[in-house]
């Protein structure tokens, strides 16, 4: 490892449920051991994973939102929780999965990403990213682990493609799905745009054999927190056995170079690896199409806005 790219920490942190004393201590260790500093007056978007009102385990659990919250508060940020759920608003996910009182004890509510305006994509493409995470000072990425239908499994580099507005995220699915290789290309680019700064990963009880939006919990205790993405990602894909030939945004990192692919790039703090036993977590075997049918498109747009209305 050259003193040019020094070993990314990585925090992994054994925590057995989601109770909120020491939910605090946790995620307050999990930031300052990776080196993160927030100042006073920092403008910072914490971005969870609240992809649907239907199954509150899709979705990042609401207490280690409301505990970093309550940490950036501490350190005197102005704090907006926004994410861009495909169906519906962030506000009514955010009410069905418990999350919306504790927020707004803190002088909070949730928000949907909005104000899309243009990514030019390096294939000769566009999408359209929200500039409310753009013109952030700093982004938090609070993403919970999943398997997935087509990506296999997705943590912290997946949940900011939840930065992309709305139904353009289905749409990029429909432009890009049926080209390999287009749809990690393009997540990676949309990381890549925005003002990252840590990743806090929901592992307490992730959702297994299949997702992302109807698997099942699976319990493995861990709370998992690093400023890099990708050394975060792919610290998990090698804690559950996984390797750059199955997960293809792990495999298109790699064929980039990104720092943070290769497990070498790695440190590890708080507690190592194999403290954690993931031999019964469940991957999906058969895998959906990258891309979406126009009909089931459309029929998600007309879903969408009906359910702006009621």
């Amino acid at each position: 490892m050259s003193s040019n790219n020094p070993k990314i920490p990585v925090a992994f942190f054994r925590i057995l449920e989601y109770e909120s004393t020491f939910l605090d201590t946790a995620v307050a260790m999990t930031v300052e051991e990776c080196g993160l500093k927030v100042h006073p007056g920092t403008k910072v978007l914490v971005k969870p994973n609240l992809v649907s009102s239907k199954n509150p385990l899709a979705c990042t659990h609401p207490n280690v939102t409301l505990s970093l919250c309550r940490y950036l508060k501490d350190c005197g940020a102005q704090i907006t929780v926004a994410d861009s759920p495909g169906y519906g608003s962030a506000a009514q996910v955010s009410k069905a999965i418990g999350m919306t009182d504790g927020l707004k004890k803190m002088g909070l509510k949730p928000k949907s990403l909005g104000r899309p305006t243009p990514l030019k994509l390096s294939f000769g493409e566009t999408i359209g990213i929200s500039r409310d995470a753009l013109e952030s000072d700093m982004i938090i990425n609070v993403p919970k682990l999943k398997a997935h239908g087509q990506f296999v499994v997705t943590g912290a580099v997946k949940n900011l493609f939840g930065t992309v507005v709305g139904f353009r995220k289905a749409y990029a699915h429909t432009r890009f799905g049926e080209t390999p290789g287009l749809m990690e290309k393009m997540i990676i680019e949309v990381v890549q745009s925005m003002p990252l700064a840590f990743n806090l990963m929901d592992a307490i009880y992730p959702m297994h054999e299949t997702g992302p939006i109807s698997g099942k919990p699976y319990s493995m205790s861990l709370l998992a927190g690093s400023t890099n993405p990708y050394a975060l990602d792919t610290a998990i894909y090698m804690l559950l056995g996984l390797s750059p030939k199955k997960i293809l945004l792990w495999r298109e990192t790699a064929h980039q170079k990104i720092h943070g692919y290769n497990p070498d790039h790695i440190k590890y703090v708080i507690e190592p690896p194999d403290d954690f036993d993931t031999t019964d977590f469940k991957v999906p075997e058969q895998l959906s199409p990258m891309e979406f049918e126009p009909v089931r498109f459309v029929k998600g747009r007309i879903k969408s806005f009906l359910s702006r209305f009621g």
